[in-house]
């Protein structure tokens, strides 16, 4: 008896940009540890271990919101650090949608990375209805304009900063939860 693999997930946060560099080098995290997402996923660190082991950087690809046919860009460096999936990547400026897409980054439009994976070893809990992410196969990250916390941009912590008020990470939980509650009101 044969199994055909699961289909892929998707997985959308904010790409945390510090800058793009001239060369359309950028960083980011595109994977936060620890934080509960729209579908109610949490990753746990040590979850990439074994896929970027045996992928590295160059086994993983950069997509435009996961379009296998639109590769823009290739990833430089993918890492785990303290905070969650560190990544280092860069735009190909010779695809159009690479030029696009580093356009877009350059002027703050474009600013979520998306994961596309296939879990591993997760397991849900029934009371809370959490999966917890042990184990993820990595497959790609894509450059998307709605990353799955929405209410997580830079963008929106620097607005926020500009009414003269710092917003906590237990601020943030809680208006993406509201917001999950708008689009999602049965969960």
């Amino acid at each position: 008896m044969t199994t055909a693999l699961a289909a892929p997930e998707v997985k959308r946060l904010v790409a945390e940009l510090d800058r793009v560099e001239a060369d359309g080098t950028f960083t980011g995290h595109a994977c936060l540890f620890g934080v509960e997402d729209l579908a109610r996923d949490v990753v746990e660190p040590g979850a990439f271990r074994a896929t970027l082991a045996r992928r590295g950087a160059s086994g993983v690809k950069m997509l435009w919101h996961h379009d296998p046919a639109e590769p823009i860009g290739r990833w430089l460096e993918i890492r785990e650090d303290d905070r969650g999936l560190f990544v280092r990547g860069r735009i190909l400026t010779d695809v159009a949608r690479g030029r696009e897409a580093l356009a877009l980054m350059r002027g703050g439009v474009l600013d979520g990375l998306s994961i596309g994976f296939r879990a591993v070893k997760g397991r849900r809990d029934a009371r809370s209805g959490i999966r917890r992410l042990a184990e993820i196969d990595l497959w790609e990250i894509s450059l998307v304009t709605f990353p799955m916390q929405p209410a997580a941009r830079v963008a929106s912590v620097e607005a926020a900063r500009g009414l003269g008020r710092d917003i906590s990470a237990a601020d943030l939980t809680a208006i993406i939860r509201r917001a999950a509650a708008l689009f999602h009101p049965e969960r």
